[in-house]
């Protein structure tokens, strides 16, 4: 005798894979920018279709399924630096450089260079001002879907984003200074 699933756990099943399919690689695109390790970029974003399948399956509810994944990344990936806190991400930038998935061969190595000193100073930037540069420029995210993630006003999310490019442009700046010297 075959035991059938119910109704709702299917619908839940389905919704759920759907979800995966549609968001998983925005999500791990995400979490390597931030993180810039593809190996442990997919363990922290199994970790966080984990946790998401572990609260579904709790019988909770989740209104934005979208949203919810980027909250529960942001938690996976602060998590996971909280424990890693000893390895830095300049020595792994260092020891291990950074690879930039599927890239076109034809992108210089100044350009490829560039990418890299970006991504080095938006890891440098306070938490508040990389997640929401690093939701609007990489994933392309709006405004209102950050402060859904994030759950903050548009108008904070904004004022982050503004904040976070100026003191980027800064530390741009002043990069390129360095390099003339």
């Amino acid at each position: 005798m075959e035991l059938q699933k119910p109704k709702r756990a299917l619908e839940m099943e389905k919704s759920f894979l759907a979800a995966y399919d549609a968001n998983a690689d925005a999500l791990f695109r995400h979490c390597v920018a931030r993180v810039r390790d593809r190996d442990l970029a997919k363990d922290i974003v199994q970790e966080t279709f984990t946790r998401t399948w572990a609260y579904l399956a709790e019988g909770k509810k989740v209104e934005h399924l979208r949203a919810f994944l980027y909250r529960t990344l942001n938690n996976a990936i602060v998590d996971t630096m909280r424990k890693k806190r000893s390895v830095s991400l300049d020595v792994m930038y260092e020891e291990e450089g950074f690879e930039i998935a599927d890239e076109p061969q034809e992108i210089a190595l100044e350009v490829r260079e560039e990418i890299g000193d970006a991504l080095q100073l938006l890891s440098s930037l306070d938490e508040t001002y990389s997640s929401v540069i690093a939701m609007r420029f990489i994933d392309e995210l709006s405004p209102g879907e950050i402060s859904a993630i994030l759950g903050v006003s548009e108008n904070v999310v904004s004022v982050r984003i503004h904040r976070g490019v100026k003191q980027l442009r800064q530390l741009w700046n002043e990069r390129d200074k360095q390099k003339a010297v």
